[in-house]
């Protein structure tokens, strides 16, 4: 009994200086430190031109090009297909056996020498009524149907031989000498490289702005970021009817690239505008609508905002930002509505858009 009382006595003293500590009266005076406020970078918002650009998918096209296929059926006797080489037109680029036609023809040609000669004969003895009309009508018939014979025959070698129709550069060889070949047959393409086109689709609703004669930009190679123009030469009257999309071909100026190739093509739709361009980091998601943070009196200000048109890394804000307004484009996530912010500085769209490049590896 008296040993409790004794422990009791020891901790009275403890209690009483944590009471006396935590009593508010003590902390009289004192204010917890305050978070500093944060930094961020900031532009000034301002009009600026705005070009709205149509982009679209396009294919890249030869000048000319064609499948050479044999016109006659037979076994190759001659073949002259040189590889990625430049080829003019009427080049002999394949024969095929033509020994049959070739006796054909001469078997035609020495029947026609003797029709000849009774058809001549015939028209002396008509002169002094030694035969009849009907005769003679015979013998010249004769010779005119071997005429057609020849001319028939001498088609038909003619078919037996493939020429180059147009001058370009020729494409791998599909058949070796000595194959047997059919008007279904590939031999090899020729393309004419001299002039590219490219033909890329439209939406029928932009059809007003399509005119031939115009130029319009051409990404050829996003990797390297090759660019180019060219001239609209050409559109499709008739619109597909499944994707309802118009057909344009134009013409590449001053550059080169691979028929079959895939590039972007770049349009101007001729109504420029001003317009406030914010980086596109500086948007923040919220619910259906867009907000961004303004510095208004040293603090945060959060204003919902309308958006149009979006470039690469900027954004067309509609609503909800004028000229002369301070947007917060980094540190945007560490604002705070109505409380103070740190400009550390301020910078133009382009820096930003330079910022964002590094960034992004380019």
């Amino acid at each position: 009994m008296s040993s409790g009382r004794i422990i009791c006595a020891a901790f009275l003293p403890i209690i009483a200086i944590s009471a006396i500590a935590c009593h508010p009266q003590n902390n009289k005076g004192k204010t917890p430190n305050a978070a500093p406020p944060p930094i961020v970078d900031v532009l000034v918002a301002s009009s600026q031109t705005l070009t709205n650009e149509i982009e679209a998918n396009g294919t890249v096209v030869a000048n000319e090009f064609v499948e050479l296929h044999p016109e006659a059926s037979g076994r190759l006797i001659y073949l002259n297909v040189p590889e990625g080489t430049y080829v003019t037109a009427g080049t002999i680029i394949a024969r095929v056996n033509d020994a049959d036609l070739k006796a054909q023809l001469e078997k035609s040609r020495v029947q026609l020498e003797l029709a000849q000669k009774t058809e001549e004969r015939y028209k002396e003895l008509l002169k002094v009524n030694g035969i009849n009309q009907s005769d003679y009508d015979a013998a010249l018939n004769a010779v005119n149907g071997f005429k057609a014979d020849i001319d028939y025959n001498q088609a038909l070698l003619e078919k037996t031989v493939l020429r180059a129709p147009f001058n370009g550069i020729m494409g791998l060889r599909q058949v070796s000498l000595g194959a047997y070949v059919s008007p279904s047959t590939l031999i090899a393409t020729l393309q004419q490289l001299d002039k590219i086109k490219i033909d890329f689709t439209v939406p029928e609703e932009y059809h007003s702005i399509i005119k031939k004669g115009a130029l319009v930009n051409v990404d050829i190679d996003a990797s390297k970021q090759t660019k180019a123009k060219a001239q609209i030469i050409a559109v499709e009257p008739q619109i597909n009817q499944l994707s309802r999309n118009l057909i344009v071909r134009a013409v590449l100026l001053n550059a080169k690239a691979n028929p079959g190739g895939f590039v972007k093509v770049s349009i101007n739709d001729g109504m420029d505008k001003k317009a406030i361009m914010v980086p596109t980091n500086s948007l923040i998601p919220y619910d259906k609508d867009n907000q961004i943070v303004l510095v208004k009196d040293g603090k945060a200000s959060f204003v919902n905002v309308g958006t149009g048109a979006r470039k690469a890394n900027n954004v067309e804000i509609t609503s909800g930002v004028k000229e002369g307004d301070t947007v917060v484009v980094t540190g945007v996530l560490f604002a705070r509505p109505k409380l103070p912010l740190r400009i550390r500085s301020v910078k133009t769209l382009e820096q930003f858009a330079k910022l964002n490049g590094s960034l992004n590896g380019n």
